[in-house]
């Protein structure tokens, strides 16, 4: 029986004090990929020190690129001629590995990218990067797990997005930017990450209108060259703060994060009892009462974040009254809820829907992460639960969150990473 890491908790404790969140996850890995589109050394700074990180620095070393992590700085060297292939064991690994389709597709005039793996959430297929990509001139086929795309020279086109997909979005924008005349990209995703992509390529010499919005035009250019640029904060980790602050019923701070990131997260924790002040480098949540039941539906940006659905589940479950939670971005997001039942928690799912019963006090228990969002949910829940939580599988949270337990500790938490036994069922 080999052995495991797990993430212990005991639960009682408010979370107290201030902590500071780094670079966003979701947007370093797509700005490593867009460091493909020009020769030469591009240099991003605060970038989280997280597994993914890790796996797409090894994504770009196999296209060609050499890539030098020293804390919280990636320095990614790009050669004049690239690999168009990328690693298929390791896009298997990394949803977000799919980003150097575009970014390859127009440097190299042909790409062949293994379709990508990551957390099991939901379907996420590639038909609108695929629909994009034809109509800016590509011919793209799939074989034996991998997307093939040729195309000795792309063109600007008018793309309708059926969702706005952030995934499609970026990876058009990418390949847009040297595209020959002009690209819009309709009902484009509007994320904080999308922009940072897009302030990231203007710096590099594209041209870009309408970052943030729906419509994005993208007028082509010959050539891109290499910049420093530094990653905006992490709406999700901070936005996982906020709620562990009024879940716990405590007072935290949360700094290197612009808190118009989060409006409506925000707002719902006000709703359901809190207290926030903001600044322009963060903000403050305080909760001294048991939170009131509050209802939440995910939604595209700049609606309620999907990645913020299983820490709204877990505020449920200790609020005073039931609540309603619906989810409309990925179909699996509910696979954690098992697990929130072995905590006590009184959930009911129909559908993408949730109907939570709100308890006083969940009951500590071993549970497993499923994926990265769920796994630090679980941890927070932990710390509302009678007792001591264990949770398997943390292997998941080190992808999207850089010193999980540290910053837990330095927030009053008794809490500890330690290793177990694996369970046989689940090796």
């Amino acid at each position: 029986m080999c052995s495991v890491d797990l993430i212990r908790v005991v639960g009682g404790t408010p979370l107290a004090g201030e902590v500071t969140v780094v670079g966003a996850k979701n947007s370093a890995l797509k700005l490593m990929a867009a460091a493909l589109l020009a020769p030469g050394t591009t240099v991003l700074a605060n970038v989280p020190q997280i597994t993914d990180i890790t796996i797409m620095a090894e994504v770009l070393r196999r296209i060609g690129c050499a890539v030098e992590q020293a804390g919280d700085r990636v320095e990614i060297s790009v050669p004049e001629k690239l690999d168009g292939e990328a690693d298929y064991d390791l896009v298997r690994r990394l949803r977000a590995s799919i980003c150097v389709l575009g970014p390859l597709i127009a440097r190299c005039g042909q790409v062949k990218v293994a379709r990508p793996g990551g957390d099991e959430i939901g379907s996420r297929g590639l038909d609108m990067h695929i629909d994009g990509l034809q109509r800016m001139g590509a011919e793209v086929t799939g074989a034996h797990g991998f997307v093939i795309a040729t195309a000795p020279r792309l063109h600007g086109a008018t793309i309708w997005l059926d969702f706005p997909s952030v995934g499609a979005t970026e990876n058009l924008l990418m390949a847009a930017v040297l595209a020959d005349g002009t690209t819009e990209i309709d009902n484009a995703a509007r994320e904080p990450e999308i922009i940072d992509l897009c302030e990231m390529l203007t710096e590099m010499g594209a041209a870009i209108i309408g970052a943030g919005t729906s419509r994005i035009v993208v007028h082509g250019v010959r050539a891109l060259h290499p910049v420093t640029h530094r990653v905006i904060g992490d709406r999700i980790v901070a936005g996982t703060w906020a709620f562990a602050a009024a879940m716990t019923r405590g007072d935290v701070t949360v700094r290197g994060i612009d808190p118009g990131f989060l409006e409506i997260a925000l707002d719902k924790i006000i709703c359901a009892g809190g207290a926030i002040e903001q600044d322009r480098d963060g903000f403050r949540v305080s909760m001294t009462d048991r939170p009131c039941g509050v209802d939440v539906v995910t939604l595209p940006y700049p609606g309620f974040a999907t990645d913020l659905l299983p820490m709204a589940v877990g505020l449920a479950s200790v609020s005073d009254g039931s609540c309603l939670i619906t989810e409309n971005i990925f179909d699996g997001r509910f696979m954690f809820i098992q697990e929130m039942a072995r905590l006590g928690a009184d959930i009911r799912t129909d559908g993408h829907h949730a109907v939570v019963r709100g308890k006083d006090r969940l009951s500590g228990a071993p549970v497993t992460a499923t994926d990265i969002r769920a796994g630090a949910g679980l941890v927070i829940a932990g710390l509302c639960a009678e007792g001591v939580t264990e949770v398997a599988q943390v292997h998941h949270i080190d992808r999207g969150y850089p010193d999980f337990v540290s910053d837990l500790r330095s927030l009053g938490v008794p809490a500890e990473r330690v290793s177990g036994a694996a369970d046989p069922l689940d090796m």
